[in-house]
């Protein structure tokens, strides 16, 4: 089960809706070995697309020098899709490469029933896809 507070989710959707109709992505971070998300990082789509998100590699580099200076883990890993459902794709699966990270889809499509925006989280371990409930809490 993923838990995280409430303003960590506001953020994430405010950065979701902000960058719609191009997929939003970034990393929420958190003391190494908690599984607490506790420091929003958003990041730049470098991609620029409203079907694909990419993180810069610069960017990423950055991130995880700064993370191992803090020891802290990248706890949860999101994006965004615009179009579709709050579901990895295959390409999602593929880059899903941290193991213990809660990855964090939100869906801006506003069409066929799908509402507002969905907001769901998965597990994605070496390419299978386990979605997980989500816990938003006022404070840890």
């Amino acid at each position: 089960m993923l838990t995280l507070t409430q303003a960590l989710y506001d953020q994430i959707v405010e950065h979701a809706r902000r960058d719609h109709p191009d997929e939003a992505c970034g990393v929420v971070a958190g003391p190494a070995g908690t599984d607490r998300p506790e420091r929003f990082i958003p990041m730049l789509n470098a991609a620029r697309s409203p079907t694909f998100y990419e993180f810069d590699s610069k960017d990423l580099l950055r991130l995880y020098r700064e993370l191992d200076d803090r020891d802290e883990e990248p706890v949860i890993v999101y994006h965004s899709h615009t179009a579709t459902e709050a579901y990895p794709s295959r390409t999602d699966v593929t880059y899903a490469n941290e193991p213990a990270a809660h990855y964090v889809l939100v869906s801006t499509a506003d069409h066929d029933g799908l509402g507002e925006f969905q907001f769901r989280s998965y597990r994605i371990v070496d390419g299978v896809i386990t979605e997980e409930e989500v816990q938003v809490v006022a404070g840890y």
